[in-house]
């Protein structure tokens, strides 16, 4: 699973890891190494001209859940959204990642007022023009939600898809502030989250490959993907060494950090948020201990 919000890439030339015409396998090794939970890199890739290309198929491909979930699992996400959140045609609702729309679109479709934010050009892009194909009227922008400014005029705000899983605590508690003034009084918050019964399902990746063209790179690359688990922390991390024919590397990290139905409920209250309701995911199914993800509804306080 890709998320899009705090991916980082660090970017180093050719000469950074050879050296004597050899392999400095010792810097290859300091890559490898496992670093501090959420140390940031220097920069977002999701408007890479290729990565992004890659990104927009994914979410649109209907036969995965990758980027976005399914179309079926996206129309019953919605329904029970509507029925939850006690929300009618015209109320405001804001996605955060909305990605090419997909949420956004269903939505509108009913008769709400809807804008998506999302930190890819690309699926932005993507997003307006269909709207526009479609005649419906989504307020669509390109930027990160972590900047946004609203006050008091949204009915729900929603998350999907692990987003807050990948922002640090700092960020995590910065979003779902910015999230409480964007709200209406008694507005809906609604998110999912991954707990550690995900990770034990799927495990930690440790292996590589070479490609003559995939979702890293157009041309020949190699990439050594490595996964490190902060057990104290419930944190994960998903790494990506991508090294091009050129000499180029790239370092490619995807923060999460898996909740428990306690430690959420203490980070909503500490954001003056209270719990609703909790679902396995955000389609309804009831709860279970054993869950790999957890459907959170909230509203203010």
């Amino acid at each position: 699973m890709f998320n899009k919000s705090e991916v980082f890439v660090m970017e180093m030339n050719f000469k950074s890891i050879i050296l004597d015409n050899k392999i400095d396998m010792a810097f290859l090794n300091d890559l490898l190494n496992k670093p501090l939970p959420f140390t940031p890199s220097e920069k977002l890739f999701w408007d890479d001209p290729h990565i992004s290309k890659g990104m927009l198929e994914a979410h649109l491909n209907p036969d995965i859940d990758l980027a976005s979930r399914k179309p079926e699992t996206i129309e019953k996400t919605v329904k029970n959204l509507i029925d939850s959140m006690n929300l009618k045609p015209g109320d405001k609702i804001l996605d955060l990642g909305c990605g090419p729309g997909l949420y956004c679109k269903h939505f509108s479709q009913l008769g709400f007022k809807v804008t998506g934010l999302d930190y890819s050009k690309r699926s932005i892009e993507y997003a307006k023009k269909d709207a526009l194909i479609k005649a419906l009227d989504i307020e669509y922008k390109y930027m990160n939600y972590l900047d946004m400014e609203y006050l008091n005029e949204f009915n729900a705000i929603i998350l999907i898809f692990g987003d807050l899983c990948v922002l640090s605590n700092k960020d995590r508690d910065l979003l779902l502030k910015k999230i409480h003034k964007a709200l209406k009084p008694d507005g809906y918050f609604a998110f999912d989250v991954s707990t550690r019964i995900h990770r034990s399902k799927y495990g930690i990746k440790n292996r590589w490959h070479i490609s003559d063209g995939g979702f890293w790179r157009p041309g020949l690359h190699m990439v050594l993907e490595n996964g490190f688990d902060y057990p104290k922390e419930n944190i994960y991390l998903d790494q990506y060494i991508v090294i091009e024919e050129s000499g180029k590397v790239s370092v490619y990290r995807n923060w999460f950090q898996d909740y428990s139905l306690e430690v959420i409920v203490d980070v909503l209250n500490n954001c003056e948020f209270k719990l609703k309701t909790v679902l396995s995911d955000l389609t309804g199914k009831s709860y279970e201990k054993n869950s790999e993800w957890m459907g959170i509804i909230a509203h203010t306080i």
